[in-house]
């Protein structure tokens, strides 16, 4: 059921871009369209990087870095991942903790998308938004031979009207509460500073074709 995870965290990862041109060309005016842009985008790139990615899995951190972390609101999400003990920190632990969460996100999906193959997704109606500053983008992940796989990708409005996807949401779990829970108990058991170098740690590991797929990736 998880298989997808994947697949639909390339449409997440719809929230990239590798260069200046790239940018200009995703409407991050719309929530619905920055999605559908990004996957586009996100999908070229791992055909257009197959042999690349065969020769050496590593480069899926280059991709995720490129095409999905400019359009991801991490330093929000790691924000809501601390909880409570955000306003326990100083200013330096914060920004320690927001680059160190950053390059986890990086290594976490890179890990997530070794199982990636050429699936179809299929975006839900978009609504109007005009008013709204969350929204949710209904996405499905359609494999032969297996029911769709259903995902939510949340965006939120910023202060310059543009959108940035901060969560997702998978058969009804939220990926961002589920790292919440995880990294609030480990800031309690070992606090704030272990729990930055530990995510350093993760961040530096290697990718690997044969490891965690899926949602067991993340």
């Amino acid at each position: 059921m998880f298989k997808g995870i994947i697949r639909n965290l390339l449409a997440v990862a719809c929230l990239a871009s590798a260069t200046v041109a790239q940018a200009a060309d995703i409407d991050t005016s719309n929530p619905y369209i920055m999605v559908e842009q990004v996957a586009d985008k996100t999908f070229d790139r791992f055909h257009q990087d197959k042999s690349i990615i065969d020769s050496n899995p590593d480069h899926l951190k280059v991709i995720v870095q490129e095409e999905l972390m400019p359009y991801v609101d991490y330093k929000y999400a790691a924000y809501k991942v601390m909880g409570q003990y955000l306003q326990q920190t100083t200013k330096e632990q914060r920004d320690a903790f927001v680059d160190a969460f950053e390059g986890y996100l990086v290594s976490t999906y890179a890990q997530a998308f070794t199982e990636y193959t050429n699936q179809k997704v299929e975006f839900g109606r978009a609504i109007d938004f005009s008013q709204e500053k969350i929204v949710e983008v209904n996405v499905q992940i359609i494999e032969a031979g297996r029911p769709p796989i259903k995902l939510q990708f949340k965006a939120r409005r910023l202060k310059d009207d543009t959108w940035k996807a901060f969560d997702l949401v998978a058969e009804g779990v939220s990926l961002l509460a589920s790292k919440q829970s995880e990294v609030t108990t480990l800031i309690r058991q070992k606090g704030i500073d272990a729990v930055i170098e530990m995510l350093k740690e993760r961040t530096q590991a290697h990718v690997d074709p044969n490891g965690p797929k899926g949602k067991d990736a993340l």
